[in-house]
């Protein structure tokens, strides 16, 4: 039995039954596949309930704020997709009628869209004969035909994107495309793959050779940079002063609390006393509790953070940037997940 024969057998008797799979609605397709990238599926599932109850079609998607959007992906992470989602739902009805595009070529000139999610919505939409190439599969072929090339550098990627059309089911892609990503979500895993029970075993070049867990092969990045964060926490009439970040960095547009980041980590009542703090929230400002440093791991950024609560600050010198908002009110706005997670110990949010 060829090998497409053996993946698409093993797809039928082994399949999760996900709510994304029994449509071909491209916009239900996108939205399951850029909130699943780089997300369990477990983790992802309810925010994709979430989404298509709050916004059942593109149109609805592209009407809502930045604001909306960013609060419901909340938790998600790397909220540049769901910025580019928004983008691209305006894009989708300025330029295509409200109609969201299955044509691969298409797809790839909307922002946020690479050859992976265009594969994926043309080949289940519309069963275009394009192969998807994701973790799973870099995974599953490296270690099927036993390739060393690292999967993340460009002869990798071209390399791995030319086998898989090669073995893809011209005559039934997407199905063909789902089994390959199953497949390495759950039979060929990253961890303690299920080698001693897979189909795949007789003519698995890794398995046989002894360099299961060695593959796929990955240059690794660059060092992650340290950065220090330190939070105020000033409180006023039930109330919390809260920020917006602006561009060109993390979490932009998303909401946090006051902000002065420092080249090194600095004690709570060192940073109180300095001449910064004095010039911009008054001589009087007195030190009530530290929580903290809380270390975050971002991609090639690692957090140090700590949050410092005050009184008595002088709220004549608050700049525009800042505002005060309801404690209760606080789920209203798009924080990080390192802000709301402090709130919801802070304040004993559910």
């Amino acid at each position: 039995m060829s090998f497409t024969k053996r993946l698409i057998k093993w797809y039928g008797e082994h399949k999760r039954e996900l709510p994304w799979r029994d449509t071909t609605d491209p916009y239900i397709i996108w939205l399951s596949e850029i909130i699943l990238q780089q997300t369990r599926v477990e983790q992802g599932t309810p925010y994709f309930h979430k989404f298509v109850e709050n916004y059942p079609t593109v149109k609805d998607f592209a009407a809502a704020s930045e604001d909306e959007i960013l609060n419901h992906w909340q938790g998600l992470g790397y909220y540049s997709r769901g910025r580019n989602m928004h983008y691209t739902a305006k894009m989708v009805m300025e330029d295509h009628a409200g109609y969201f595009p299955t044509n691969y070529d298409t797809l790839l000139r909307l922002k946020g869209i690479g050859e992976y999610t265009a594969a994926a919505i043309s080949s289940f939409a519309v069963n275009e004969p394009k192969a998807v190439v994701d973790g799973n599969v870099f995974r599953l072929l490296s270690r099927y035909f036993g390739i060393e090339e690292p999967i993340n550098s460009l002869k990798g990627k071209k390399l791995f994107t030319k086998i898989a059309n090669e073995l893809l089911d011209k005559t039934q892609p997407g199905l063909f495309n789902q089994a390959m990503m199953e497949f390495g979500s759950l039979q060929c895993k990253p961890k303690n793959p299920y080698c001693g029970i897979c189909p795949m075993q007789p003519n698995c070049r890794a398995f046989n050779e002894g360099t299961v867990i060695s593959l796929p092969v990955k240059i690794k990045s660059g060092t992650s940079r340290n950065r220090y964060f330190n939070y105020l926490v000033i409180i006023k009439n039930g109330q919390v002063l809260m920020s917006k970040r602006g561009p060109n960095d993390i979490w932009e547009n998303l909401y946090e609390l006051p902000l002065i980041e420092t080249q090194r980590p600095c004690e709570a009542h060192e940073l109180i006393n300095s001449d910064e703090i004095k010039k911009n929230w008054g001589k009087d400002i007195q030190l009530q509790c530290v929580t903290g440093p809380v270390k975050h791991i971002l991609s090639h950024q690692n957090l140090f953070a700590q949050f410092i609560t005050v009184e008595n600050m002088d709220v004549n010198i608050i700049n525009k940037q800042y505002f005060f908002i309801d404690i209760d009110r606080l789920d209203e706005l798009a924080q990080p997940k390192l802000i709301f997670g402090f709130f919801k110990n802070f304040f004993n949010l559910k």
